[in-house]
């Protein structure tokens, strides 16, 4: 008799067991449903136009020598010339910036064989001036070119100021454009949007504008003049876009 009891009080605990599993196991399915079937994704989109409000100038000085202390040297006289220059032009040493600076072995190849013709030392420095002083530019390439770099690019850009005004603006609108979005949607399906589930900022596209390109090299600064003598900036597309997930009920 005792061995039937312990028997059936056995059976029912793993009836029990089974019970309480199913049921777990039906609310997580029924969970995972109502989360995947009624939520919504949408990617949101926005275009501003914007005006570049500063002209970026980045120099390049490039000096070669037998030994790293050569090239170094070298390309130290023609920064310091390059300083001298850009301050008769009415720049502070502050404002005259130092962007990148490395020195690597220089070769040549010839058949096949490597023929090692000392280093090079590289410099890039970059100057800033506003969109209202454009006239200047003429006057900025002569000082790099008196001071025997290159101009590598003339950009218009945006400041910092800017860029971050602009962008808060393109990413509202994208959100704003990602809740028309999911309304429509969950409109055609006869439901209303509920709370915001998650999001995620997928782009903000933001590059200067070039005005300017070149090799570099102190023998293509009359291109660069060319380049500077007709400035007329225009406006410029920046986008932003933004995925969100809403509930739908």
């Amino acid at each position: 008799m005792e061995k039937n009891n312990n028997a059936i009080k056995i059976t029912l605990i793993i009836s029990a067991v089974i019970l309480i599993v199913s049921f777990g196991a039906l609310y997580i399915f029924n969970s995972s449903m109502n989360s995947n079937g009624n939520t919504v994704n949408v990617n949101g989109v926005a275009t501003i136009k914007a005006m570049p409000d500063i002209i970026s100038v980045y120099f390049n000085i490039e000096a070669k020598g037998e030994t790293t202390k050569e090239a170094k040297d070298e390309n130290s006289r023609i920064l310091n010339e390059l300083i001298f220059e850009l301050e008769k032009q009415g720049f502070d040493r502050e404002e005259i910036i130092t962007e990148n600076f490395n020195i690597y072995p220089d070769y040549d190849w010839n058949d096949g064989e490597r023929k090692e013709n000392g280093f090079v030392a590289r410099h890039n420095v970059k100057i800033e001036i506003s969109m209202d002083e454009s006239d200047r530019l003429n006057d900025i390439v002569d000082a790099g070119a008196n001071a025997g770099s290159g101009v590598g690019s003339i950009n218009f850009e945006l400041s910092r100021e800017l860029q971050n005004k602009y962008k808060a603006e393109a990413m509202k609108l994208a959100a704003e454009d990602a809740k028309i979005k999911a309304d429509a949607v969950a409109e055609g399906f006869d439901k209303k949007v509920g709370k915001l589930v998650s999001t995620s900022v997928n782009n903000f596209g933001y590059s200067p504008w070039n005005l300017y390109s070149g090799a570099g090299y102190s023998e293509d600064f009359a291109m660069a003049k060319e380049s500077v003598s007709n400035i007329q900036p225009g406006e410029k597309e920046i986008t932003s876009s933004v995925v969100a997930v809403f509930k739908l009920k």
